[in-house]
């Protein structure tokens, strides 16, 4: 596993106000799509190019084009669809694919509810979207997902992250599969109902409001 936590002003500022609990809903979906865009940028380094030719008004040239097929943009339920926006605007040209997936608050299980991925993913840059890295089950089990289905490389992109999270993810992700792990923070610990801390709350009540 490869950990990036970017560092820059404007991610330590849009963070802050990002946590804070008096921050409304518009001004945290927002925030979380700007950082995103920003943590995108890195994320993205990776990408695989090819040689392209082209004539620009002045002359002909050979420039660099992103390989086919196309990365493929995985936001987890419901939380990580406040990050799609911000990929997006990035990198246009990705396919959109989604997992639901959620934690059983009692058990601390993961539960996938919804898919709606293509079931062959061979040579697929795919990108995981969701803002909480806590536990670490459901991106372990969203890793696994993908790479069953034949991705080349997969890389999540998370704005803050526990290191409980970061630890399984080491012991529990298979040793073929190439992922890198994006996050704006590395926070302190998880408390005793496995939230970060200090964390920014419940990312998807926080985007969408609370649901019964």
């Amino acid at each position: 596993m490869q950990l990036h936590v970017v560092s820059h002003p404007l991610v330590e500022h849009k963070l802050t106000v990002l946590r804070d609990k008096n921050t409304p809903s518009n001004i945290f979906r927002e925030l979380v799509s700007e950082l995103v865009t920003l943590e995108a940028y890195e994320a993205t380094r990776d990408l695989i190019v090819e040689d392209h030719d082209i004539e620009t008004p002045v002359a002909k040239m050979t420039g660099k084009k992103l390989i086919k097929p196309a990365p493929m943009v995985v936001p987890i339920l419901r939380a990580g669809l406040g990050m799609l926006d911000g990929m997006t605007r990035l990198l246009p040209t990705a396919e959109v694919g989604f997992l639901g997936m959620k934690r059983d608050e009692d058990t601390l299980d993961i539960i996938t509810y919804a898919n709606r991925l293509p079931e062959d993913l061979t040579g697929r840059q795919c990108f995981l979207l969701d803002p909480m890295l806590a536990t670490g089950g459901t991106l372990v089990a969203a890793i696994h997902y993908l790479a069953e289905r034949g991705a080349r490389s997969i890389t999540a992109i998370d704005i803050i992250a526990a290191p409980e999270g970061l630890e399984r993810l080491k012991k529990e992700v298979r040793e073929d599969i190439d992922f890198t792990v994006v996050v704006a923070a590395v926070d302190e610990k998880l408390n005793e109902k496995a939230y970060i801390v200090p964390g920014l709350g419940d990312a998807g009540d926080r985007l969408y409001g609370v649901i019964d």
